[in-house]
């Protein structure tokens, strides 16, 4: 595989940046999926080919952090918190509110015209403003049915206007 000029021009940057190769697996892997939409196996080949690390070792720590992936998402990738703190102040009714919204099934659907994704996550690190959710690397907390609706629909609007 051969990365774009852009994302070669960043692990050339990177690489210089980090005392331990494998250091750099986290941004790049953000990197990567921002350019490709996930984490594709060519990517994983090329890394571990590259930082001298088993496929294997970079796909677990793709497993390790919810907000890399390794399917296709919505443009808008909508991740709801169902962890603990999140599960007591409504998260599951979030998840499921999220979903009905926009009509895709967790985990595994995006919308018709490719907008938008739904994902059931352990933790997003936003337990004091439970219930939350992150839309890409945005963070939206104490979150009720009406507020998801309008942060949505938002999202839906910035995307028509660009």
């Amino acid at each position: 595989m051969k990365f774009s000029d852009q994302l070669e021009a960043r692990f050339a940057g990177m690489i210089t940046h980090y005392p331990a190769r494998r250091s750099l697996l986290v941004p790049f892997l953000l990197y990567s999926q921002d350019e490709y939409g996930y984490v594709t196996d060519e990517v994983i080949a090329e890394l571990s080919r590259r930082l001298e690390i088993t496929e294997l070792d970079i796909r677990n720590v793709i497993s390790y952090y919810s907000m890399l992936r390794t399917k296709p998402a919505g443009r808008f990738n909508v991740q709801v918190c169902t962890n603990i703190c999140c599960l007591l102040r409504g998260g599951e009714e979030m998840l499921a509110h999220a979903r009905e919204k926009l009509g895709v099934q967790v985990n595994k659907g995006i919308t018709p015209d490719g907008m938008f994704s739904v994902e059931e996550v352990e933790c997003i690190g936003a337990c004091s403003w439970a219930p939350a959710m992150q839309v890409n690397y945005t963070f939206h907390e104490n979150l009720t049915p009406e507020k998801i609706d309008k942060i949505l629909d938002d999202y839906r609007s910035e995307a028509a206007h660009k």
